[in-house]
């Protein structure tokens, strides 16, 4: 049933051979790759208008200045990772660039900050989402949490089910926003040429609002850059494209950085000019497509696609959390598990670990997006500094092509980034705070992980030294354990007797039936007198710990003879797997606790049942 329902929903397994089928062409890879940056002109804009009304509706005008400031940030960035993108092809971003130029900690600073990011930025997108779908339907307004852990859901599966499917589904509501957007910023430009929209402005842009501050200002500068999300993803997954992959993965970020920019600087100075005021139930987004298309088609059209890119946004980071955690692991920070493709050729492990965690982060910060925002930007900025102070030594280093240019783009991010870092610590303490929390904990697991992978290397190593001396054994010990006197246990004993110079058989009985115990005994013993027979009597209800004792004597009497010792644990396979609830798991309990012994050997004999 579980193999059935996971076909359905995943779909079949596909050969290794195939890998080239899911590769991005530019078309494709923009849709599943830049609908993390290309939703957030939804909220960012939003985001700049909520922290300057704290002051006045006055200061509404300086989000054209914080806009400006956000635009040049982007310019610095996408520069960046272009220059990223073909010096480190093989995915990994910030990551790489840290480990390769600045060694261990910074690189696993940046690594946990990106991990973390792309949880917020699954919980970010999934919550915007919701409220674009409850800014449309008030009625939903209360089930905000379930409808996003429903997206963050229905993401995960349609990526599990491999790069191509999930990526000719993201196509649709992708440019179905582009498309929306720019007849947006085109009608509302109309408009405001003939007149139908009127100047609504609260201040000139040249005005001087009293009370404006520059840490207000750029309390309003960190909110917006909340924008720039998601523009390192594309040089995560550089090894997604096809060939060649540095200048498609390359070409698809400037042209996503393009759109980006004209449509964040087009919202902006919609809602300023129309003088739009951040409302907790009605987006920016979604009043300034009141104003501009009324509560027609048009407007619901609007609410369609922006509901829709914010939900796939999420894509995003299910497109290179999985990748990151992929060379995290192969440095061996992360668990190997991560190495592993799934049936479709994606990192399965890696793709539901990102949806656990940002389902957790959704409930933990009860679905508002407002809350998340800081400390996902703190995410995104510190390995953005890490990549871009990194960069700087790598030009230095290798001194290619125009590289003092590059060096002075690379500064330029580098010191914007460090800037916007600290605000955003000294200004939303009360929300980033975590981080610092986060952080060294991540840092821990690391080390740990690493340490253990080390340790079992030096282990598993082979040894050269012509003085050690590798053991050998004089013979070997079978323990079979019988619950009863059946085919399985002669079968069992059968082949204990071709691996085993000595055959122990191992019986638990309970004193609430002394009679079945004894006909049991009886019977073994009239069946194979050859074999030892040891009955352990135990008070309680569990053979676990008497089959546990009696296995360390018998080993403890092995390691002073030179013998080995090997449990050997019956068990029956039912013919259909749903049989397998209709029989106590008594063997795999056995198993469990046997394994925790180093000095035994646990073995596992199998009889196929034909029924």
């Amino acid at each position: 049933m579980w193999r059935y329902l996971k076909r359905l929903i995943i779909g079949r397994p596909l050969k290794t051979t195939e890998g080239s089928g899911q590769s991005l062409t530019k078309f494709k890879g923009l849709a599943l790759l830049s609908s993390d940056a290309l939703s957030s002109v939804a909220y960012g804009t939003e985001q700049i208008t909520a922290v300057l009304i704290t002051l006045s509706t006055a200061a509404l005008m300086y989000q054209m200045w914080v806009a400006l400031l956000v635009l040049v940030l982007l310019v610095a960035i996408t520069l960046s990772y272009r220059q990223i993108i073909y010096a480190y092809p093989s995915g990994g971003g910030a990551y790489v660039v840290a480990r390769t130029n600045w060694g261990d900690t910074a690189d696993l600073v940046a690594g946990g900050s990106l991990l973390v990011d792309y949880m917020l930025t699954v919980a970010v997108s999934t919550t915007s989402g919701t409220e674009a779908i409850t800014s449309a339907t008030p009625a939903l307004y209360n089930y905000q949490i379930p409808i996003a852990i429903l997206i963050v859901v229905f993401i995960m599966i349609l990526n599990l089910r491999g790069m191509h499917d999930s990526a000719s589904f993201l196509v649709i509501p992708v440019y179905l926003f582009i498309v929306m957007i720019i007849i947006l910023i085109i009608v509302g430009a109309y408009n405001i040429l003939t007149n139908k929209i009127t100047y609504h402005a609260y201040a000139p842009l040249n005005a001087s609002v009293k009370g404006m501050t520059l840490v207000l200002f750029f309390k309003a500068f960190s909110y917006g850059s909340a924008s720039l999300t998601g523009v390192e993803a594309i040089s995560n997954a550089v090894p997604n494209f096809k060939q060649p992959k540095r200048k498609n993965a390359a070409n698809t970020l400037g042209i996503m950085a393009i759109i980006l920019g004209i449509f964040f600087a087009g919202i902006t100075f919609l809602s300023y000019y129309m003088g739009v005021i951040p409302n907790a139930k009605d987006t920016v987004l979604s009043q300034i497509g009141t104003n501009v298309f009324g509560h027609g088609i048009m407007y619901y059209l609007l609410q369609l696609a922006t509901a829709l890119i914010l939900a796939v946004a999420a894509n995003t980071g299910f497109s290179a959390f999985p990748i990151l955690a992929y060379n995290m692991a192969k440095d061996k920070y992360l668990p190997h598990a991560y190495l592993d493709k799934g049936d479709r050729l994606g990192y399965s492990n890696g793709i539901i670990s990102l949806a656990l965690g940002a389902i957790v982060l959704i409930v933990l910060f009860k679905g508002k997006t407002n809350l998340l925002i800081p400390l996902y930007a703190v995410g995104v900025f510190v390995p953005f500094t890490l990549s871009q102070s990194g960069m700087i030594v790598h030009w230095f280093r290798n001194k290619e092509g125009w590289w003092p240019m590059k060096a002075v783009i690379n500064f330029i991010g580098a010191f914007i980034s460090v800037m916007l870092v600290v605000f955003l610590f000294a200004l939303h303490f009360a929300n980033v705070w975590p981080y610092l929390i986060i952080m060294p904990l991540l840092l821990l697991m690391f080390y740990k992980i690493h340490l253990h992978y080390q340790r079992i290397a030096e282990q598993f190593r082979i040894s050269t030294d012509p003085n050690y001396e590798n053991h050998t054994y004089a013979g070997s010990t079978v323990i079979v354990l019988v619950g009863n006197v059946t085919q399985v246990t002669r079968q069992a004993i059968n082949y204990a007797r071709s691996i085993g110079d000595n055959v122990i058989a191992m019986h638990v009985s309970f004193a609430d039936n002394p009679q079945k115990e004894e006909k049991i005994s009886t019977k073994f013993k009239e069946e194979y007198p050859d074999i030892r027979f040891v009955d352990i009597h135990t008070s309680y209800r569990s053979v676990v710990d008497p089959v546990l004792r009696f296995c360390d004597v018998i080993a403890k009497q092995d390691e002073d003879r030179n013998y080995t010792t090997t449990v050997l644990v019956p068990q029956f396979v039912p013919k259909h797997y749903w049989q397998q609830v209709l029989h106590n798991q008594t063997a795999v309990r056995l198993r469990t606790a046997l394994n925790s012994r180093q000095d035994i050997i646990v073995s596992t004999y199998n009889y196929h049942l034909s029924e």
